[in-house]
């Protein structure tokens, strides 16, 4: 029987951070997170200005043998007018008794809290990576996106979790891809320019004033999303501080109407790349220059966000957005490219997808579970 022990100390929380290297080191789609990066998501995030967390590790004598995060998302539950408990950062060995034994720790810490359903993986929201991967297992994720070995479907669905929602991911190679979008592009563009809109690249010298647009659209153009809830100002700050580090600004593309963003679409370098090379996620001594060193090596790219307000929908602007990212692309002559995730329901946005050739080769799921 597993003991299970709620993570207090730094020592137990860099074991927590570090359990998933040894659990997954034979697993060649494995690629280890930042062990910085994962440290302040789990301690200093502007997260826990308004949220809680209480991460606990499972041992088997003195071997770790699993990990998991209870979260109780104040703000989700406010905006959405609901009382979930979360959990995150779900890692397990292959035994079912372990993997009950974690979830009724997180269950019964939530539940002192007034939740009345576990929800996730979440790590620690939906603002954050999530979902669990129940459909593309042979390949490694791309940036800020999830994996697990295929055995966690199992262990979730035998403890009672049924699926919530289904997010999807797209996937394109090389040039397959379908430019109908490109060759509408300059025509779409020009219609646009008749209502005052036009598309232009991120400007880096005004970095802060242009993030400070993008939170207002981000924050209003998601709001009808399942398990969405608006990003504090500190939040989304910490998170466009973070992507300013690997941005690429022909990748990021705004749509704006008299000097206002109504809309924009951002893709990243995927640095798993080099993350995968770089053990245990440690920057120190030589993992820093594995990063700077080979950015430019990198060959994918992930269109990770894309989203326009109301009353600005269906005027072609994603289209054009969708369109300058694809021509950078191209431009640069890249290997791959993901986009990812949107909701399984969102018919509109994963249809636009498909029609411009992109294969939906990786599914998550979050589930729930009444408690």
């Amino acid at each position: 029987m597993s003991q299970i022990v709620p993570v207090k100390s730094k020592k137990e929380l860099a074991a927590f951070i570090d359990f998933p290297h040894e659990l997954h080191k034979n697993d060649p789609n494995y690629v280890p997170e930042l062990f910085i990066a994962q440290r302040d998501l789990l301690t200093t995030h502007p997260f826990y200005k308004h949220s809680t967390l209480q991460a606990f590790l499972a041992y088997n004598g003195d071997k770790i043998v699993g990990r998991i995060a209870a979260v109780w998302n104040t703000n989700h539950n406010t905006f959405n007018n609901v009382s979930d408990g979360f959990f995150g950062f779900f890692d397990c060995v292959n035994d079912q008794a372990t993997a009950n034994s974690l979830f009724e720790s997180a269950k019964n810490w939530l539940k002192e809290k007034g939740a009345t359903k576990l929800v996730g993986p979440a790590n620690p929201s939906t603002n954050e990576t999530c979902g669990l991967l129940v459909k593309g297992f042979n390949k490694p994720p791309v940036v800020m996106m999830p994996y697990n070995p295929e055995y966690y479907v199992e262990l979730l669905e035998r403890a009672g979790f049924t699926k919530q929602v289904d997010l999807f991911a797209y996937s394109w190679t090389g040039q397959q891809y379908n430019d109908k979008s490109l060759q509408l592009l300059d025509k779409l563009q020009q219609r646009l320019t008749r209502s005052d809109i036009i598309i232009r690249k991120i400007n880096l010298k005004k970095f802060k004033e242009e993030a400070a647009a993008l939170r207002e659209v981000y924050n209003t153009a998601w709001d009808k999303n399942l398990g969405f809830f608006p990003m504090t100002n500190e939040e989304f700050d910490y998170t466009a501080k973070d992507l300013k580090m690997i941005l690429d600004p022909d990748f990021c593309v705004l749509a704006e109407q008299n000097g206002k963003i109504v809309g924009f679409g951002v893709a990243i370098p995927d640095i798993n790349q080099i993350l995968k090379t770089i053990k245990k996620g440690r920057l120190l001594p030589t993992g820093i220059f594995k990063l700077l060193l080979n950015k430019s090596k990198i060959r994918g790219i992930r269109i990770m966000l894309l989203g326009v307000v109301e009353g600005y929908r269906k005027m072609g602007i994603e289209a054009c957005l969708y369109g300058n990212i694809i021509k950078e692309y191209r431009r640069k002559n890249l290997d791959y490219a993901e986009a990812s995730w949107t909701l399984e329901h969102n018919d509109m946005v994963n249809r636009a997808i498909e029609a411009i050739g992109g294969d939906q080769y990786k599914t998550y799921r979050i589930y729930e579970k009444t408690i």
